[in-house]
């Protein structure tokens, strides 16, 4: 794999190979017992996959703290160094670690713990339907609304 790669064919060539080593990990989580009873769980994975090639910015399929820096600003979310360090250690169950791997994720997402991350990313829609309600102009005034 070209790490060098900067855009056109190489790049698309090293995304699209990025996207299959996702897409064989999304495989064997549909295949495992253990997630049988997720609801929409091909769904949830696909979804999971988007985000993670999304910020996955060295294209090394981890998310390394810049990474996560940027995830979390472009939420809205800027954190602090050692606060992005704590995340990172609760999602990998590691202090030394320095990066997120697709398997960490999906364990994160999938998993019964509530990690701050997680909680991050599945109000993140609700946050943006918020948004919405606030952009629209008011009403328009009529002679009878006047005092």
């Amino acid at each position: 794999m070209d790490h060098n790669a900067q855009g056109g064919k190489a790049y698309g060539l090293l995304k699209s190979q990025q996207e299959e080593r996702l897409l064989s990990i999304n495989e064997t989580y549909l295949s495992d017992p253990q997630h049988a009873e997720e609801e929409d769980l091909s769904l949830k994975l696909e979804m999971f996959k988007k985000k993670y090639m999304e910020f996955d910015l060295n294209d090394q399929g981890e998310i390394d703290l810049m990474g996560l820096k940027q995830m979390l600003e472009k939420l809205g979310l800027a954190k602090t160094h050692l606060e992005l360090k704590k995340m990172m250690s609760e999602v990998v169950g590691d202090t030394s670690k320095e990066t997120i791997s697709y398997n960490d994720f999906l364990n994160m997402m999938l998993g019964k713990k509530n990690a701050i991350l997680k909680l991050i990313l599945m109000f993140e829609g609700m946050g943006k339907e918020q948004d919405k309600k606030d952009v629209a102009p008011p009403s328009r005034k009529t002679f009878a609304d006047l005092p």
